[in-house]
């Protein structure tokens, strides 16, 4: 599968749609993608990571850059990583939960969560 970052607005976020593999070859398409999203305004940003199927270091780096970049705008960050389980749960997830960074992240389990103003982030 090819990496690929596509963007949509739902109301006020912006909705960033990964899918692929997010690693050192990857992640700089992820970092440039975001700083256009917030060069152009919008800093209530959804990063849709439902169909990452690995996350390296640099991903996670990306990540936590994103989180810096947006707290410095007074913006709001989301991530989606789908509930699906201890068993089957999302690659990434694990990985932000491995590397004890999750619980730096708003987390929610689909879009319309995500950019619901009353709904309540996961539990990490």
């Amino acid at each position: 599968m090819a990496f690929n970052v596509t963007g949509v607005e739902q109301g006020e976020w912006a909705v960033l749609r990964v899918s692929g593999e997010l690693d050192l070859m990857t992640s700089p398409v992820l970092r440039q993608r975001v700083h256009d999203v917030v060069a152009e305004g919008h800093h209530s940003l959804v990063v849709d990571l439902s169909d990452v199927f690995f996350c390296d270091s640099s991903g996670v780096g990306v990540l936590i850059a994103a989180r810096r970049l947006i707290r410095s705008c007074q913006g709001r960050l989301r991530l989606i990583l789908p509930d699906r389980g201890a068993e089957d749960g999302s690659h990434v997830n694990r990985v932000l939960g491995a590397l004890g960074v999750r619980r730096l992240f708003d987390v929610r389990p689909d879009v319309e969560s995500a950019t619901a103003e009353d709904a309540d982030p996961l539990s990490a």
